[in-house]
């Protein structure tokens, strides 16, 4: 039950309970699906079967930037699915990925040999490429030209691994760097947004590293047993022979250190992060970009020195998430936010750490770049124990309540009005 983890957490009940009140709405506005075309609903609902992460803050957009990065997700999850599946043959998996950005413009393409489980986006890929050539041709543009340099990019890693910090950097940009390129170029493209953020790439990629690498690096235990590896070859092996040894508790001491040098080199991204945060105008855009960076950086702070990254799945509280998207509405509160998770993380270096002199020096830049707002977000309400554990009880009881009435409702009601 997600409020029994934020039992000791009692700003996570508020805003658990706040949320399912419909506290989500103010940053999850609830779309008109009925006067939206079959094929642009269908679309909507492909991207909440196939998004855990972005669905919500996709579908909070304004005005018609809601629609075209919604096009521009499901062209990239169907170009992703195609590189993820590994019954396809390297004949045939590379002419597809250099090829896929034309296929947008052939109304009858489809792949239906895929065994991947979000192959849908693949088998009906007509539905979404009409929906890709109702866009307007600034959209278009952007949109076929990040999936030709994604394509290429993907195909060019098939068939090597991910060796030096460099090519990490590389390979990050290619799968998560361009998605920062392209989604900036739609803002300015939308006008809801100034030129410059489309137009500084920089920065647009650090937003994308950032994401990407914190899944690599949460994710080493899953893509382990799953047969893939995306931990640099320059950082692991400087701890073990090979880096599915991180797996065995005899090797955690290394795991650890190799760990806490990738969360370091992925913190470096964080400065550009904050710039880019601060150029963004329009609140819709400011929530769609704002709301995954304090996730990640929430993940990092999980993650560092933990043993669990080696032994299961490591996870930040449901209410922690929901708090972190309900705060993270305006520069102020990111900033107060980063900089709470970077003290997390500095109170957890310890002295042996072989990367802890980069640590602290990235974690200073970070501390001087959100120094200027230097009241944190209170995270303790000084509640009196009395008071404090007859409030969980009642949220307790509101939460039973609230799941069981919203699971009724959710019966007789779907995405689609119906």
């Amino acid at each position: 039950m997600d409020i029994v983890k934020s039992l000791g957490h009692p700003e996570e009940i508020y805003n658990l309970l706040k949320f399912k009140m419909g506290g989500c709405r103010s940053v999850m506005p609830k779309l008109d699906y009925e006067s939206m075309s079959e094929s642009l609903r269908t679309c909507y609902v492909y991207l909440n079967q196939t998004s855990r992460s972005f669905a919500a803050v996709i579908q909070a957009l304004d005005g018609e930037l809601r629609h075209a990065v919604c096009i521009f997700y499901l062209v990239l999850r169907a170009l992703d699915t195609v590189e993820d599946d590994m019954t396809i043959p390297l004949e045939k998996k590379v002419p597809l990925l250099h090829d896929f950005h034309t296929f947008l413009y052939q109304p009858e393409w489809c792949f239906t040999e895929s065994k991947e489980k979000d192959r849908q986006v693949l088998e009906d890929f007509p539905t979404i490429s009409v929906e890709f050539r109702n866009l307007g041709q600034e959209y278009r543009d952007v949109i076929s030209d990040i999936c030709h340099r994604m394509g290429v990019g993907m195909a060019e890693f098939l068939e090597k691994k991910v060796g030096s910090m460099k090519e990490w950097d590389k390979y990050c940009h290619y799968v998560a760097g361009l998605v920062g390129i392209g989604l900036s170029q739609l803002f300015s493209a939308s006008q809801l947004e100034d030129p410059e953020v489309g137009k500084d790439t920089e920065l647009a990629n650090s937003m994308g590293l950032f994401l990407q690498k914190t899944n690599i690096i949460r994710d080493y235990l899953e893509d382990q047993q799953e047969g893939r590896a995306f931990w640099p070859e320059e950082a692991w092996s400087q701890f073990a022979s090979r880096l599915e040894d991180f797996a065995q508790p005899q090797n955690l001491n290394s795991a650890l250190s190799c760990l806490n040098m990738l969360v370091t080199d992925a913190l470096r991204h964080v400065p550009d992060v904050i710039s880019y945060l601060s150029r963004l105008r329009n609140q819709s855009v400011f929530n769609f970009c704002a709301i995954p960076q304090v996730m990640a950086i929430a993940t990092l702070s999980a993650c560092y020195n933990n043993p669990q990254v080696f032994q299961g799945v490591v996870k930040i509280r449901k209410g922690q998430a929901v708090t972190l998207m309900m705060q993270a509405t305006n520069m102020s509160a990111v900033q107060s936010i980063i900089a709470q998770y970077s003290q997390e993380i500095l109170q957890k270096v310890s002295l042996s750490d072989p990367s802890r002199e980069k640590t602290l020096r990235i974690l200073g830049v970070i501390r001087e770049r959100t120094l200027s707002q230097s009241t944190l977000l209170s995270r303790s309400h000084h509640l009196s124990p009395v008071y404090l554990s007859a409030a969980m009880l009642l949220a307790a009881l509101s939460w039973q309540y609230l799941s069981a009435t919203a699971g009724q409702a959710a019966g007789t009601t779907d995405m689609q009005g119906h």
